[in-house]
């Protein structure tokens, strides 16, 4: 990738126009398929078979709906030297042929699924499904070579391994290959953080004592929706006595007055997905929580500051308070709160940044490099809790952020 500026991180409309050059998406296919072979022409393996959607749209551009996401009904082989051959569930292998025509027709096929082993072993699929990977494999001329698998159920594994696979950890090799975005990536995930911001503006009116946490979580929902989001992953929504410790979920507790509440917005556009946390008060804010607020918000612009090019990412860790500071026994407890993580097709890709693994593991962060950084700061009224989360896009000059909702104090929704 070409050095990036800060003028070279756009919010574009949503639609293709001519007059204007927007996310372009078979440059982002070229791109992503490009990045693929690259990372596997790099490792020991023959082939990879992914089974987590994700590699499957970084691989094939192709997706058919978030009820697939715990299935593993849906397939892709990527060998060396070969086009993706992919495995569609039933009918869908049948649009692709007509719709996604940077697959060659005979590539796009219809899958041989055990339903996550809801189809018994005696009907025989998993061994079906592997004989036709290892035909695959054979044609690519790649059969006598280990092959990497991501994610897949226990009967496929056995499967692939009783026709003489041998299996090798392919994830590694697909987050080598999606470590670094492109402009169009970029351009996504931004667009992505922009529908998030307008989503706080409306949580920020509606805001008040007397509504719930989960009237909170379907407001988002239908306005992310309503703007286009491929899908709403998830809605945290925490507050009152539930903001310690952070439960990393959502109930149906009544928002009180000068209550904290905080909220994690995380959502697909195009694929690309936000991790998205902003904190307010209710009504107004108490010296505790505003205490805590300004603590986790210099956390978080000490490490900001600290992003560019050739920074190892234990450097960034070490700036946040250790798992004892924020009032748990050790940074197991912690991992998640004083946090960093990779965004991208996949809500935690590289680098994932924390105490518990990067100051004895660390890595270079990287030009390109997406990733979402998070603080969390109980308050000394042992009930409130201050949360923020900034996503970062790496350029060739240091940090640019995205997430624009205001954030550098607390915010008080409808003050008395």
């Amino acid at each position: 990738m070409s050095p990036m500026s800060d003028a070279g991180v756009r919010t574009p409309g949503a639609n293709a126009v001519d007059f204007e050059e927007r996310v372009d998406f078979r440059r982002l296919h070229e791109y992503r398929l490009a990045r693929a072979r690259a990372a596997l022409e790099r490792s020991e393996l023959g082939a990879l078979v992914c089974f987590d959607l994700n590699n499957i749209r970084y691989i094939t551009s192709t997706a058919i709906g978030e009820w697939t996401r715990d299935k593993l009904s849906r397939y892709v082989v990527l060998a060396r030297g070969a086009e993706p051959v992919l495995w569609d569930f039933g009918s869908a292998a049948v649009h692709h042929r007509l719709y996604s025509p940077w697959i060659e027709p005979e590539n796009s096929r219809a899958a041989v699924t055990t339903m996550r082993g809801a189809v018994g072993p005696e009907a025989g699929l998993a061994d079906l499904a592997a004989a036709e990977i290892v035909d695959v494999l054979r044609q690519a001329g790649v059969a006598g070579m280990p092959v990497g698998i991501d994610l897949i159920d226990a009967p496929t594994i056995f499967a692939l391994q009783r026709a003489g696979v041998e299996v090798r950890d392919g994830q590694q090799v697909m987050l080598d290959a999606r470590q670094l975005k492109s402009a169009d990536e970029i351009m996504l995930l931004s667009r992505a953080a922009a529908m998030v911001d307008g989503a706080y503006q409306q949580l920020a009116e509606q805001l008040k004592p007397g509504v719930r946490e989960n009237d909170m979580v379907a407001l988002v929902n239908d306005i992310l929706y309503r703007m286009g989001s491929d899908d709403v992953e998830s809605v945290n929504a925490v507050s009152g006595e539930r903001c310690v410790p952070h439960p990393h979920n959502f109930s149906d507790r009544m928002i009180r007055p000068g209550e904290q509440a905080f909220f994690d917005v995380m959502h697909a556009f195009n694929g690309y997905r936000t991790c998205y946390y902003r904190c307010f008060s209710v009504g107004y804010s108490t010296p505790a929580q505003r205490d805590a607020y300004k603590r986790a918000r210099e956390w978080m612009d000490s490490a900001i500051a600290l992003v560019k090019p050739g920074v190892s990412t234990d450097e960034v860790a070490r700036l946040w308070p250790t798992a004892e500071e924020i009032g748990l026994a050790g940074e197991r407890e912690a991992f998640g709160l004083e946090f960093g993580h990779g965004l991208g097709l996949a809500l935690h890709e590289r680098p994932i940044i924390s105490r518990l693994n990067s100051l004895e593991h660390p890595m270079e962060i990287e030009e390109g490099m997406v990733f979402a950084l998070e603080t969390y700061c109980p308050a000394s009224d042992g009930h409130s809790a201050a949360r923020i989360e900034e996503e970062i896009v790496v350029t060739a000059n240091g940090p640019k952020v995205i997430t624009l909702f205001p954030a550098q104090e607390l915010f008080v929704t409808n003050a008395y």
